[in-house]
This record gives C-alpha cells, structure tokens and sequence, in this order.
C-alpha cells in the first residue's frame, strides 16, 4: 500500500493543523502513501499534540487524513530498511509513546476515518476518544499477511472490541467493514461520505458545550481507572468526582440545575 512519494510532497508537512472554533483539525498529509506511520510521521503527530495540549483555546481535536485512505500502518519500507534492533525498538517505542498522548491529552480526540485504516492505522483509531467512520470504510490488522503480528496495534483495538473479536483480527488479517467496525465497538457512528463532516460537528458541538474542566479530569480518570481493579478504579473516580464538584465549574453547574438555567463554564 506504500506508492512512490513524488519529489514535491517531501517538502509538505507532514501533519496540518488547522483550528477553527475550538476545534483543532490535525490532519496526515502524506495521502499518496495512504498516510504511513514513519518516524517522521510519528514525531510530526507528537509535535502537534504537545502543542495542543497547552492550547487552552482548543476545545476538541480531529484527527483527520488526506487521500484515498486513513492509514495504512507503519511505512514498511522504512522498516525494511533498518534492520537493527535499536532502531525498529526506538520505532515503537515512539509509536506507543504517541498513542498514549492521545489518551493523556486534556481535550477529547475524534478520529475521522474516510477510508481504509489497517494495521497501526487501524490502532491509530482506536486509540482516539472517538471515531466516526465512512460508511465505505474498512479495517485490519494484517500485519500477519506479511508475516508480523500486530502486536502493537493489538494494545489499542483489544481495549475497544472483545478479545475474540481482536484475535480475530490479529489472526486471519482480514478486512472488516464499517458497519462490522460499529458492531465490534471499534467506531462510534458510521455515516455516508458526505455526511461524515456533518456527524462530526454534531460530536465537537456538543463537546463544547460541556465544562472544559469537567472534560479534562474526566478523561484523565477514565483511561486511569480503567486499567485497575474494582476499588482502585472506585478510589480514583471518586477522588475526582470531589475536585470537580469543588471547581468554579462544578460549583456553576450545580448552581444552573437549581436555577434551571443554561450554567456559564468558567473554565477553572
């Protein structure tokens, strides 16, 4: 899936960033290559994301792509063309840093999948808060076509869909279709083409909406506590049901459901 690149696209960034109302639109600009997980790439999306999340003007980020497809995973060639241990392991090593941003990242991510997303680029849309997918869209992880396991992709769709459903994926490297994706919990809506923009806004609109304080600590509690036990999960939901009553948003919040009127976030 890795074509040529032509000599004027080596000079393009190779993530855009365009903001708009709140809104941050990161977008993977390497389209003619169905967008690849380089290192270059890899770093190119870290770099975004630090700069988003000290952004307090953005609200929620899209994580969009150019071209025929989302992505098709990490850029074989470039792997071929290492073969030494330090380098493919510092290769995902970084991968695995980066998608860990996204969970890590104060503001909520949405992955706009418009075409097919397989192997890392499949794990790239798992790993965002939300997706929302082309209804021609399909996914894979078929690294074991060219004998690799998606071992690191696994990490991510594992924690969206049923383990039988992962290893199904991890086994046979077949493609899923979208409606298939929506079933499986690996997407949250699956719309026509020329709806996938509209659907979105819906998403970022009402996000918006929400006190940016209540979003920000309740995402960081969500991916901590779901990793743990039962009362280790309790424990840290708690601790952060507290902080956020007692924020100036928490307090309004409160104060608007009493009033019965539309609550005036702060921000703090």
């Amino acid at each position: 899936m890795n074509a040529p690149t032509p000599a004027n696209a080596l000079d393009e960034p190779f993530v855009l960033r365009e903001d708009a109302d709140g809104v941050a639109t990161l977008t993977l600009n390497r389209g003619e290559r169905y967008n690849p997980l380089s290192s270059s790439m890899l770093a190119a999306i870290s770099e975004a994301l630090d700069a988003i999340a000290k952004d307090p003007g953005v609200r929620v980020v899209v994580l969009a792509a150019k071209g025929k497809g989302f992505s098709g995973g990490h850029d074989l060639k470039e792997m071929q063309a290492h073969q030494d241990q330090a380098w493919q392991q510092k290769l995902f090593d970084d991968c695995a840093a980066m998608m860990q941003k996204i969970t890590r990242l104060p503001q909520p991510v949405i992955a706009r999948v418009h075409g097919v997303a397989t192997a890392a680029g499949c794990q790239l849309v798992s790993m965002c808060d939300l997706a929302v997918a082309a209804d021609h869209v399909s996914f894979a992880l078929s690294g074991i076509n060219f004998g690799l396991f998606c071992s690191t992709p696994a990490v991510g769709v594992a924690r969206n869909v049923s383990r039988k459903r992962a290893m199904e994926m991890l086994l046979l490297g077949d493609m899923i279709d979208a409606q298939t994706a929506l079933q499986w919990g690996l997407v949250n809506r699956v719309v026509p083409a020329d709806q996938l923009d509209a659907e979105i806004r819906k998403l970022t609109d009402s996000i918006k909406s929400k006190s940016p304080v209540a979003v920000a600590m309740g995402k960081e509690a969500f991916y901590r506590q779901i990793e743990m036990g039962l009362a280790g999960a309790y424990e840290v939901a708690g601790k952060t049901m507290t902080c956020n009553v007692l924020t100036a948003d928490g307090a309004e919040g409160l104060d608007a459901f009493v009033g019965k009127r539309k609550p005036q976030w702060q921000g703090r």
